[in-house]
């Protein structure tokens, strides 16, 4: 308790709010990029099967569990007898799969705009502790107390930037995997109604002649 009191009074409030953040931001970023890792590597195994063609194809995309696939698989269902406007199901339902990862790259976006400006406040709340210690008159000047203003404005810049750049770093390296995962989804779902389309097509025409 003690220790932390002790913290408490070197990094000041604003440092505070920036250790919290900081373990948000890390638990977001580490989160998300791990998903990331792991849809894309079920991915690419199951794309790499998918490729064979045939029954294995429909099989696969009926297998639940991946973003990506779940995309493609309701896209192909829906547009298996044209391709109209493949491209704006793909977005709403990339929208819609992707909603978790959405949010909490608002956030990360979020906390590296917020970490800077905290930072910058512990650093004005450190001068003012600095210049009201200098206002009291030379006498009343306590060198602990100047050097502790002074420590807690140069630290929590620190402290901001160093919340800020990492973050900002994994939303744009996350904002760019998205992006790779929507352009896989739309070139996937095209394929996926293009080597679906003929077996549809069949269908319909059986349950016609049936009737």
């Amino acid at each position: 308790m003690n220790t932390a009191a002790a913290l408490y009074a070197k990094i000041g409030p604003a440092g505070a709010a920036l250790v919290l953040l900081s373990l948000v931001s890390a638990y977001l970023a580490l989160k998300n990029l791990a998903l990331a890792a792991l849809i894309n590597r079920d991915f690419r195994r199951r794309f790499a099967r998918i490729e064979a063609g045939g029954e294995g194809y429909v099989d696969e995309l009926r297998r639940p569990g991946n973003p990506l696939v779940n995309i493609i698989a309701e896209v192909a269902r829906t547009h298996a007898t044209h391709s109209n406007d493949i491209r704006a199901e793909v977005a709403y339902l990339f929208h819609r799969n992707f909603e978790r990862v959405n949010r909490d790259l608002t956030w990360l976006k979020l906390i590296s705009v917020i970490s800077p400006l905290l930072g910058l406040t512990g650093t004005m709340l450190g001068m003012v502790a600095v210049f009201r210690q200098l206002a009291a008159g030379p006498g009343s000047a306590d060198a602990a107390v100047l050097a502790g203003g002074i420590w807690e404005a140069l630290l929590t810049t620190i402290m901001g930037l160093a919340v800020a750049i990492p973050t900002l770093v994994a939303f744009y390296w996350l904002s760019l995997r998205m992006k790779g995962f929507h352009i896989e989804a739309v070139e996937h779902s095209y394929r996926a109604v293009e080597r679906l389309r003929p077996s549809f097509s069949h269908a319909t025409e059986k349950t016609g002649a049936e009737a």
